[in-house]
C-alpha cells in the first residue's frame, strides 16, 4: 500500500521542463528535522549536501541556492519563511551548457558557487564554470521561466562571483579565482557591470591578496551597510578556515581584513562560505556550510550581529569578536511560527514529473525514463554504455539523490523486464563517488541474477569488481541499503519485501569530486539494438534505521 504525504498546500510551479509543481507542503523527514518544536533549532538546518549556499529575503520569503557542479538539473532553489525549514521548490537549469560538452560525465566541473539576488523585480542568479566563465540567468519570479545562461565574464578560472547594485545605480561583480585554472588563487577582484547587470564594462581589479594571511581565498559576497562595502569571505580552506570579512569605503579598496568566526571549542570544521540575510524583525543570520567528507557540504545557520561596523557570527564567548558556530539556538524571529517541513527524499513516483530532489550525472537524454503516474511507477530504460566508460563513474544516466542524513535507509520495490534477445542488462540501486558499490538484477542466458559489485578508485578509471550473488525466481525484488555512522553502507535484498538478505560486508561511502556521496538508479546495457528493457521502479523511500 502506497502511502501519501500530508497535505497543507500545493503550489504551482514551472521552472523548466524537468520540474514538477512544487511538492506538498508538509512533508517531514523521518530522518533529520532541524525544528525542535520548542522554539528552538539544532544544525545543521539542512544535514545535506548543498555547498556553497547563498540566500536572499523577499518579503516574507527566504530562497537558498547551492553549487550542482555537474548534476543537472541544475541550480537547485530552496525556500523557506524562517529560514530553518527549508523545502527544494525548483532549479534554476534545466540542461547545463555547453550542451554536448555536459552530455558526458563532468565530475567537479560545471556549477560552482552562484550568487542570488533580487533587483528591479527580478531574480538574478550569477553562476560560474571554471573552464568558461561567469554566467547569468533571471526571472521574473522565482518560480517562473530562467532565461537562458548568458556569459557575462568569459575566461578560465573565473569563480565565485556576486553581484551589487550601488546607490548611484553603478552595479559592480565580486569574483575569485580557481587556481587549476586560472594559475593564481587566495586573491579577490571586482569589475565592473553594466547598470541592468548582463555585461563586464571593465575589466576586474584585485582587490585583496589573501596569500600571507588568508591562503585558499574564495567564495566572495559583496554587500553594502553604513556606508562601507562588504566582502564575506572563507579563507583557510574548506574543512580547515575561517570567515574572513573586508570592509572598505570605496568599492575597490583599500580594504581593512578581520575574522569573524572560526571552529573554536566548537565540532563544526571550517566553517565555510555562505550568505547574509536578515529577518523583518531586523535580526541578522549567517547561512553557511560545513564539509562533512562522504556527506558533503551541510547547511548551518548561525545568529549574526554588529558590533562597531563589523559582523560577528556565531557566539563570541570570550568578547574578541569572533564567534564560533552554535549547535542548538533559538528560532528566527520572523514575525509568525511557520509548520514543520523538510526537504522531500522519498518518492511514490504517482507524479507525471519527477521529483525535485533527483538530478542525473550529466544532461540527461528524454529516453531515459518515463514517470508513469497512473500506475505510480518510474520507468528507467536501459541505455548503453559510454565506449569509453571504465565503470558507473563514467555513466552519465545515474539518477541520484543526495544523502539527507548521517544514518538512514533506503529501500526501493523494482520489477525488472530485460530485452528477451539480449543480455547483460541490468538495473538496481547504487552509492556513487570516489568508490562506489551498486547491487542490481542482470540478466543472463540462463536467468535474471543477482550481483553486487564494489569499485574502488572509479575516478581512476579502476574495474569494477562485481559478483554474482544467486539466482533470482523473477525480476520483482526489493534493494535496501541502511548508511549507518561514519557513511557506512550494508546492502541487502529480499523477493518478499519482508525477509532481507545482507549482501557482502559493509562498503564504505566516499565523497565525489567537491561533492559528498550520492544514493541512486541506474539502468544500463552494454550492446546497442533497436529496443532497451525497462526497469519499473514502485517507490523510493527514505526511513529511519530498523
Amino acid at each position: 500500500m502506497k502511502y501519501l504525504y500530508s497535505s497543507i498546500l500545493i503550489f504551482s510551479l514551472s521552472l523548466t521542463t524537468f520540474a514538477q509543481p512544487v511538492p506538498k507542503s508538509g512533508y517531514i523527514s523521518e530522518v533529520w528535522v532541524p525544528d525542535l518544536g520548542n522554539g528552538n533549532y539544532k544544525n545543521p538546518v539542512i544535514n545535506a549536501d548543498y555547498s556553497d549556499p547563498d540566500a536572499i529575503r523577499v518579503g516574507d520569503d527566504f530562497y537558498m541556492i547551492a553549487s550542482s557542479f555537474d548534476a543537472v538539473p541544475g541550480l537547485p532553489i530552496l525556500h523557506s519563511k524562517d529560514l530553518v525549514n527549508w523545502k527544494i521548490i525548483g532549479h534554476a537549469l534545466e540542461r547545463q551548457p555547453p550542451l554536448e560538452h555536459f552530455q558526458k560525465t563532468q565530475h567537479g566541473n560545471g556549477v560552482w558557487a552562484p550568487a542570488i539576488r533580487y533587483h528591479n523585480g527580478e531574480f538574478y542568479i550569477y553562476y560560474p564554470d571554471p573552464d568558461f566563465g561567469i554566467y547569468l540567468t533571471k526571472a521574473k519570479t522565482i518560480n517562473g521561466e530562467w532565461s537562458a545562461p548568458k556569459l557575462v565574464a568569459p575566461g578560465k578560472g573565473l569563480i565565485d562571483p556576486c553581484p551589487l547594485w550601488d546607490e548611484d545605480g553603478k552595479a559592480y561583480l565580486v569574483y575569485a579565482y580557481a587556481g587549476s585554472r586560472a594559475g593564481i588563487k587566495s586573491v579577490v577582484a571586482i569589475m565592473a557591470l553594466s547598470s541592468d547587470g548582463s555585461k563586464v564594462t571593465e575589466t576586474g581589479r584585485i582587490v585583496y591578496d589573501g596569500h600571507e594571511l588568508d591562503p585558499t581565498l574564495e567564495g566572495p559576497k559583496l554587500y553594502k551597510r553604513n556606508g562601507y562595502y562588504y566582502i564575506f569571505a572563507p579563507a583557510g580552506g574548506v574543512a580547515t578556515g575561517w570567515q574572513l570579512i573586508l570592509r572598505s569605503k570605496s568599492i575597490y579598496g583599500p580594504y581593512e581584513r578581520k575574522v569573524v568566526m572560526n571552529q573554536g571549542k566548537s565540532s563544526i570544521n571550517g566553517p565555510h562560505q555562505g550568505a547574509w540575510v536578515n529577518t523583518q524583525t531586523g535580526e541578522d543570520w549567517f547561512l553557511h556550510f560545513q564539509d562533512k567528507d562522504a556527506y558533503g557540504r551541510v547547511v548551518h545557520l548561525q545568529p549574526m550581529k554588529w558590533i562597531n561596523n563589523w559582523p560577528v557570527i556565531g557566539i563570541d564567548t570570550d568578547g574578541d569578536g569572533i564567534g564560533e558556530p552554535v549547535m542548538i539556538y533559538k528560532k528566527p524571529n520572523v514575525g509568525k511560527v511557520y509548520p514543520i517541513e523538510t526537504p522531500v527524499e522519498s518518492d511514490e513516483f504517482s507524479t507525471a514529473k519527477l521529483g525535485l530532489q533527483w538530478q542525473w550525472q550529466a544532461n540527461p537524454q528524454p529516453t531515459w525514463l518515463f514517470t508513469d503516474a497512473v500506475k505510480g511507477l518510474l520507468k528507467l530504460y536501459t541505455a548503453k554504455m559510454p565506449d569509453d566508460a571504465k565503470n558507473l563513474w563514467d555513466v552519465p544516466n545515474l539518477l541520484m539523490q543526495k544523502f539527507p542524513a548521517d544514518e538512514f535507509m533506503v529501500t526501493t520495490k523494482l520489477l525488472f523486464k530485460p530485452n528477451p534477445k539480449l543480455e547483460n542488462e541490468k538495473t538496481g540501486m547504487v552509492i556513487m563517488g570516489r568508490n562506489y558499490a551498486q547491487i542490481g538484477i542482470q540478466r543472463k542466458k540462463e536467468g535474471l541474477y543477482l550481483v553486487y559489485g564494489v569499485c574502488q578508485n572509479a575516478d581512476k578509471g579502476k574495474t569494477e569488481n562485481e559478483k554474482e550473488i544467486t539466482r533470482l525466481k523473477s525480476g520483482s525484488v526489493y534493494f535496501r541499503i541502511k548508511i549507518l555512522a561514519g557513511a557506512k553502507c550494508q546492502f541487502s535484498y529480499s523477493e518478499n519485501g519482508t525477509d532481507f538478505t545482507n549482501v557482502d560486508d559493509e562498503f564504505q561511502a566516499t565523497a565525489g569530486q567537491w561533492i559528498g556521496a550520492k544514493i541512486g538508479l541506474y539502468a544500463l546495457r552494454d550492446s546497442q539494438t533497436n529496443d532497451s528493457g525497462i526497469a519499473e521502479y514502485d517507490w523510493f523511500r527514505v526511513q529511519k534505521l530498523k
